[in-house]
């Protein structure tokens, strides 16, 4: 049996089957979370969030355009950051918490912890790039949304996009030189 595509399983719970709400759940909990935690860099206010966005996806009803589900969660995800830093008259800011990316393979100790230095180091420089670099960097790398989504989420152009990802990797790059 081949696995349902997002957009079935969002159709399926909308006619009732919660085992397909299920299903979407599972395969954007993560992902979902750990974007919103590394664009907040607030455990609490990544939680309320997270919270959110699925009561938004449970009260959609027909507020979803039959696009990408996977765009239309990260736009949800966005819009409603943006709305926190709103309300409380925000500028995003560099996140401090993170869900722990030490790798998990069995070198010596000195190489795990050269290894763990490395993704602390990642961590810092990610929280560190300007917020559209950041946002761009998190949609791309880590959600997997293509350029044209991003760029859509973000209103801005593709190549715009482009742009700001290539300053983020060459910011990357050049802090984390030592790990490479």
């Amino acid at each position: 049996m081949t696995a349902s595509t997002d957009e079935e399983l969002y159709r399926r719970y909308r006619r009732g089957d919660s085992a397909a709400f299920e299903q979407l759940y599972s395969r954007y909990r993560q992902p979902l979370y750990l974007f919103l935690l590394r664009s907040t860099g607030n455990e609490g206010d990544a939680q309320d969030l997270f919270q959110d966005l699925w009561d938004r996806v449970i009260r959609a009803g027909g507020n979803f355009d039959g696009g990408s589900v996977r765009a239309w969660l990260f736009r949800i995800a966005r819009n409603l950051r943006i709305d926190l830093y709103r309300r409380r008259r925000l500028r995003p800011v560099t996140p401090g918490l993170e869900p722990d990316w030490s790798p998990d393979h069995g070198p010596g100790p000195q190489q795990r912890s050269e290894a763990d230095d490395c993704v602390e180091l990642m961590k810092r420089e990610i929280g560190r790039l300007p917020p559209d670099q950041r946002d761009s960097f998190l949609l791309k790398e880590e959600s997997g949304l293509s350029l044209a989504i991003i760029a859509e989420l973000s209103g801005v152009g593709r190549e715009t996009v482009k742009s700001r990802l290539r300053y983020a990797l060459q910011r990357l790059r050049a802090a984390l030189e030592e790990c490479l």
